[in-house]
């Protein structure tokens, strides 16, 4: 099941369900179905199997009745984990050995774990705002995976039983304040530690489009590409790929990275897994290329889908007074 996360015409988070390529609303889905008492339509819950049955049951009935469709550019599209309800974002490093090599360095011998904040997730079409003090922004498209159950100390084998499905995410980087030699003047230095560099506002773009686990297989492999689409020169609005992987060459696939996180951080649901990015930034070009004012970034995930964001500088922020 395809579920996509939107503002209804009162402004309310809503989801609804994707069907041939059009959207089932979430008042039509509510006019049809009986859901376990704490449903609630907002998408930032990603819920049990006993919720997605209720919407796939609803869903049905909808249907059969012939409820209408509606196109999802139609409605305004949101974050598909909503940022005032998730609890953790456990991100990834290093877990393509493609992208560990572009950086000159040498494959993890177990998953490298950073976070970012709930101030970092925005919505497709929402802006990436570059920090004051930074030239160095960059992009890595990756498969978030959302968790839907409780998760404490399970085996590989438990794993999947714990995660409801699928997002694509723009894990957005300062290369600069990560102290990447490529992306510094000579006498700076990185902040040590990642978390300014990862974690800073905007730096989270998650798309509309929240996919069930029994959807895909990214073991099987779910090709991931990013672009960037330049704001001014020659090429202008000329999209030129960057990255261009798949999820079956994680190091750590999504079962081991369930497991080994939740030996040591209980993960609830709600709770999002972003599983690392492969080769292909821009830091690590000759000569490296940083995402700029004007620009516009689109990460696209197989058989998922995208978020696109433009660049603006600091000084222009369209949330700076909120």
């Amino acid at each position: 099941m395809r579920l996509y996360a939107y503002r209804d015409r009162f402004d309310d988070q809503r989801f609804g369900v994707i069907v041939d390529g059009r959207l089932l609303t979430g008042a039509q889905l509510e006019k049809r179905g009986r859901f376990p008492e704490d449903t609630h339509f907002g998408i930032g819950f990603p819920g049990d199997d006993r919720w997605f049955a209720s919407v796939a049951r609803a869903t049905r009935r909808a249907l059969k009745a012939g409820a209408p469709l509606i196109d999802l550019e139609a409605r305004r599209p949101i974050p598909a984990i909503d940022p005032d309800v998730v609890g953790k974002i456990v991100c990834i490093g290093l877990n393509y050995a493609d992208h560990a090599r572009e950086g000159g360095r040498a494959t993890p011998d177990r998953p490298m774990l950073f976070s970012k904040f709930a101030n970092a997730v925005i919505g497709d079409g929402e802006a990436i705002v570059r920090p004051e003090d930074t030239r160095a922004l960059d992009l890595e498209v990756e498969l978030g995976v959302v968790i839907g159950r409780r998760a404490r100390r399970v085996t590989e084998a438990e794993a999947m039983d714990h995660v409801a499905g699928y997002v694509v995410v723009n894990d957005v980087s300062a290369r600069d304040w990560q102290g990447n030699p490529q992306a510094l003047r000579e006498g700076e230095k990185g902040d040590g530690q990642w978390l300014r560099a990862k974690g800073s506002d905007t730096f989270l773009p998650v798309g509309p489009v929240f996919v069930t686990r029994d959807e895909l297989d990214p073991v099987a492999g779910l090709r991931l590409r990013s672009w960037r689409i330049p704001g001014g020169g020659p090429d202008a609005d000329v999209p030129v790929l960057m990255q261009d992987g798949n999820t079956s060459d994680m190091l750590f696939r999504v079962p081991a990275l369930v497991s080994y996180i939740s030996r040591h951080i209980t993960l609830e649901p709600g709770d999002l897994i972003a599983t690392g990015t492969p080769a292909g930034v821009g830091v690590f070009r000759d000569p490296p290329v940083f995402l700029e004012p004007g620009d516009r970034v689109r990460c696209e995930i197989e058989g998922i889908g995208v978020v696109e964001n433009p660049i603006v500088d600091w000084t222009d922020d369209p949330r700076r007074d909120a």
